[in-house]
């Protein structure tokens, strides 16, 4: 990320997600995400194949994740590089506080977005932070998570863009703060796709200005959390390979 300039891999997953089928639930407003994703993606066109079909798998785990969670009665929700994540909208629910953490640029260009299509958002607290630089558990805390209670933490599509010791720092930041029983889900870049593939992914995202940073294959995913205080669950190995890791606090 480019400190004035909001992230352009973030516009590109949300252009993807306009053509998803998502994950229905009886609370929130699905329309005011369909209306942030579509004002985000700008007429952006997507191209099918591999990536698309990945982040149709990896919207649909974050997606079930959170209904999950919410019908279990969590009441707190951290986004960690929230990006242009509309579940805040999609998945409002009444009593529930949505805390996002972000990029300085991309969170002020995306509260302007909300603010001017006014879409309701008191439920949501923004909190702006550069994961590279800033402390993450204290503004958690003054912004009112409640560390008492089982809180649900999503790091969906931002690992892959940070050093190692810095997802091991907010795994542990999260750790810190999580009443047992919260859950973490997480998505990590394995070391499943081809040298090829690998490759020109790379080579788009840093032409984007956010080059990958890091790689996990499951295990070292899995270990990582472990390190910072969480215990991965059993998942199938289908998930696992697609870098798809839920882990639980306690």
């Amino acid at each position: 990320m480019k400190d004035g300039t909001a992230s352009h891999t973030a516009r590109s997953v949300a252009a993807h997600r306009l053509e998803y089928e998502r994950v229905a639930a009886d609370h929130g407003d699905p329309a005011a995400d369909q209306a942030l994703t579509a004002d985000v993606a700008g007429g952006q066109e997507t191209t099918p194949g591999r990536m698309h079909e990945y982040l149709r798998a990896r919207t649909a785990f974050f997606d079930a994740t959170v209904v999950n969670a919410l019908d279990r009665g969590v009441r707190q929700v951290v986004i960690g590089g929230a990006g242009y994540d509309g579940r805040a909208l999609r998945y409002a629910r009444p009593g529930v506080t949505w805390f996002e953490l972000d990029h300085p640029s991309t969170q002020a260009d995306k509260v302007e977005r909300v603010a001017r299509l006014g879409l309701g958002h008191r439920h949501v607290r923004f909190i702006a932070a550069d994961f590279t630089a800033d402390p993450i558990a204290e503004p958690l805390l003054a912004a009112g998570l409640d560390p008492a209670r089982p809180t649900l933490f999503l790091l969906e599509g931002v690992a892959v863009y940070l050093e190692r010791p810095v997802v091991e720092r907010v795994a542990a930041a999260f750790r810190a703060v999580a009443a047992d029983g919260s859950e973490l889900a997480m998505s990590v870049s394995t070391s499943t796709t081809t040298p090829e593939q690998r490759a020109r992914f790379q080579q788009r995202v840093a032409a984007m200005g956010e080059p990958a940073r890091s790689q996990f294959t499951s295990d070292e995913a899995r270990d990582l959390l472990a390190a910072a205080g969480w215990q991965p669950s059993q998942a199938p190995g289908g998930q696992l390979a697609a870098g798809l890791i839920l882990a639980r606090a306690g």
